[in-house]
Parts: C-alpha cells; sequence; structure tokens
C-alpha cells in the first residue's frame, strides 16, 4: 500500500495540487485536506505517514508570511501535531509551508510556539520568481539521500531570508547538519550574493531540517520541477525527470515502513 500523505489546504495556499502530483509520481498516496478538517476531527492526522504544508501566501499572509497557520497549528493542533513527529512520520513544508514550520516552532528545533528563528524580507527588497540552483548536504535531512549533484528549482517569495539570534546560531546549526540545501552559484560554490541567492540568507541557507532530519522547510519549490518540460531549458537538454522529484521519492521512501 502507498504510503498516505496528507496536504494541508488553507485560505490562500495555491500549491496544494502541485504537491499532491509530487507525491503521487513519487510513489505515495496524496489526500487534500483543508485545516477545518484537522481541527473539527474529522480527519485523524495520525491516519498519515507526512504532513506537507504547501506553498500560497496561507490566510493572505496579512499578520506575517505564515503566520497565521502557524497559530493554528500550535494552539489548534498542538496535541495532534506533536504526537504526529513523536511517532517518526515527516513534515515538509514549502516556501510559506517553510515559513509556517519556523513560525509554529517546529524548526529549526522541532518545539512548538518555541519560536528560535524567522523568514523575513528578501535582501533584495523584491519579489523573486525564478529558478535558481541548489546544492545538498551533508544533512540529517532524510529529504536529501542520494542528491549528490547541483539540482535546478523555482523559487517565488518575497520573505525567504533565514535568519536567527545571531550568526553563531545560524553557524551552529549548519555544524549540526540541518542545512539540507544551499544556493549555490555556477560554478557551485554556496553563497549570500545575489543573484544566485534570491534573498540573501547567509551561508546560502535554502532549507532548514530539524535534528531527527524528518522536518524539513525549504523556500524553493521542488513540486514544480517535477516534469522535464517544466525546465526553462528543456529542449536544449536531455532529462528523464525534474530535479524535485527526487525530494519527494526520498521522502515517501522513509515513510514506507510507518
Amino acid at each position: 500500500m502507498n504510503p498516505r500523505v496528507i496536504i494541508v489546504r488553507a485560505a490562500g495556499i495555491n500549491r496544494d495540487g502541485d504537491a499532491a502530483r509530487a507525491v503521487t509520481m513519487a510513489g505515495g498516496s496524496a489526500d487534500i485536506v483543508h485545516i477545518g478538517r484537522l481541527i473539527d476531527g474529522s480527519v485523524s492526522l495520525g491516519d498519515y505517514a507526512m504532513l506537507i504544508v504547501p506553498g500560497g501566501f496561507s490566510y493572505g499572509d496579512h499578520l506575517g508570511a505564515g503566520a497565521m497557520l502557524a497559530v493554528d497549528i500550535v494552539h489548534r493542533l498542538g496535541d495532534d501535531i506533536r504526537r504526529f513527529v513523536e511517532d517518526g512520520r515527516a513534515v515538509l513544508g514549502i516556501c510559506n509551508g517553510f515559513q509556517v514550520l519556523v513560525k509554529s516552532g517546529l524548526l529549526p528545533g522541532a518545539t512548538l510556539a518555541k519560536r528560535s528563528a524567522s523568514l523575513t524580507h528578501n535582501a533584495s527588497g523584491r519579489f523573486e520568481c525564478r529558478w535558481v540552483r541548489l546544492a545538498a548536504g551533508p544533512s540529517r535531512s532524510i529529504f536529501t539521500h542520494g542528491i549528490d549533484v547541483p539540482i535546478e528549482v523555482p523559487v517565488a517569495h518575497g520573505e525567504g531570508r533565514f535568519v536567527m539570534e545571531s550568526d553563531a546560531a545560524l553557524d551552529a546549526l549548519a555544524a549540526n547538519g540541518q542545512v539540507p540545501f544551499r544556493y549555490i552559484t555556477t560554478d557551485n560554490q554556496p553563497t549570500e550574493l545575489y543573484p544566485a541567492n534570491p534573498n540573501g540568507s547567509r551561508l546560502g541557507i535554502a532549507a532548514v531540517s530539524d535534528e531527527s532530519g524528518r522536518i524539513m522547510g525549504m523556500m524553493p519549490h521542488p513540486e514544480n520541477a517535477l516534469t522535464p518540460w517544466q525546465h526553462p531549458r528543456w529542449t536544449r537538454e536531455s532529462r528523464t525527470h525534474g530535479d524535485g522529484l527526487a525530494i519527494f521519492q526520498n521522502g515517501i521512501a522513509w515513510v514506507k515502513h510507518i
């Protein structure tokens, strides 16, 4: 039986269908579920092996990117989320979903309501919508297994610069293997500089995981890099699939034992 993956939808989220397609292509079974159904108990989080919080503009980002959905997760689904994580299941947040995981406290420390980081405005001061290059690991993340060459995926965000209380905290995060992906230049070097780094995150941070490696958030959109023809150079290059598919395949492979 294919692992069941729940993709949480809320007002303003617009990449839920893309995430569901990614899960299906990776060998999972995807259910798109409005967060209200989790809150009222008509759907149980415990029936799923993986949770995906997809991209968009949840609740219009009126109180900051991902802030209102994070409040729902902490205060209305807190016990369910804690059990889900403690049971060894996987969580992936993409773009706005990454913001939700950070603002709920699930990243980088997997502690609900205890926020130690944030995602703030791009250093460029602009919304960035284009393709970028990423390098994986070394990291604890289950989602990067076997990704040993640079990948190319799109970004679409205005608040993607990952920050913590100090440079020392960011250095410690990286040293602890909690930076699964970094933005890289054309010669494959991690960079903080625009345009290779679209938001100015220090150390080139494009993704963050918790210490277990089972919770990961990333600003780029792997769910929009699944097929060869989604890539801007698809007519000039020979590709069998998009670079983002491997991230979902890794997640599905991990949760098959649950």
